[in-house]
């Protein structure tokens, strides 16, 4: 069965290497799986309000930017998260993005928990220095919200880089980006963070 990925943008600077990276794991998607791409730094979306618990619980269905990613998060049956680590987990536009399906669980005619059942999230980043470890928290923030909307755990790809273009140099990381999509998802339980 063909895939639908959709590729999300966490930096807030075009082509760095996280991006790089992803883009090497992407060509060697299959034939008849698509993939389009969104950097979540060019989109206008709304401050986000936290209403679960108040007057305005219920939330409007989104409009602009924002209709536009939710329509195209609906549609990917793979969510790639390519986010540099920054401050040791996900980038600005990441988190906001990531904020976003408090409201969409909570936009009741958009069943967003049931309509994302079956699709699969993956992270792709890159960070200085050879001790993945330090992504650890990037990692696991990715894994425990695939965790909590019951989607697929695909992993997350890790390259190592600092300056612009220096991605090409991760002989490991371009090896593993070549099979990083073809294989299954993996359980969302702790333990199974990376694809390293």
């Amino acid at each position: 069965m063909a895939r639908n990925f959709l590729f999300l943008l966490g930096s807030t600077r075009s082509g760095g290497n996280t991006e790089a990276l992803a883009r090497q794991a992407a060509e060697q998607l299959p034939a008849g799986d698509t993939a389009r791409w969104l950097n979540l730094a060019d989109l206008e979306l709304p401050a986000f309000r936290d209403r679960r618990h108040g007057e305005q619980r219920d939330q409007a269905a989104p409009t602009g930017d924002a209709a536009t990613l939710l329509e195209a998060t609906l549609e990917a049956t793979d969510l790639v998260i390519a986010s540099p680590l920054y401050w040791y987990s996900v980038t600005t536009p990441v988190k906001h993005y990531l904020d976003h399906w408090v409201n969409w669980l909570y936009t009741p005619e958009l069943d967003f928990r049931q309509r994302m059942a079956g699709s699969t999230l993956w992270g792709v980043t890159v960070l200085a220095g050879r001790d993945h470890s330090v992504a650890d928290p990037l990692v696991g923030t990715l894994r425990h919200s695939a965790a909590y909307l019951g989607l697929g755990w695909g992993g997350v790809l890790l390259g190592s880089a600092t300056r612009p273009g220096e991605i090409a140099h991760d002989t490991e990381a371009a090896a593993r980006a070549k099979t990083f999509f073809g294989t299954p998802p993996l359980s969302s339980a702790p333990g199974s963070a990376t694809r390293a």
